[in-house]
């Protein structure tokens, strides 16, 4: 399940249309129907808002492990 998927499956899992979901991002309905149409790719702000609007991390979100090597110390 990639953070498309997953995204849809928190919206559905509270109960939210995507209109609502487009008022919490300050955009329109369309647009959030083709973010899950994979018609047009997620803005890293709206991926920002969701995480903290459903209360996730973006690595939970993104697949990403929690122990990643901090870049600044290699």
């Amino acid at each position: 399940m990639d953070y498309v998927d997953k995204l849809t499956a928190l919206r559905e899992d509270h109960d939210l249309s995507q209109a609502k979901v487009a008022e919490i991002l300050g955009i329109s309905q369309t647009a959030v129907s083709k973010y899950e149409l994979r018609q047009r790719k997620y803005q890293v702000q709206d991926i920002i808002k969701l995480c903290k609007y459903y209360g996730i991390s973006s690595d939970y979100l993104l697949d990403l492990p929690a122990d990643l090597p901090d870049p600044r110390k290699r």
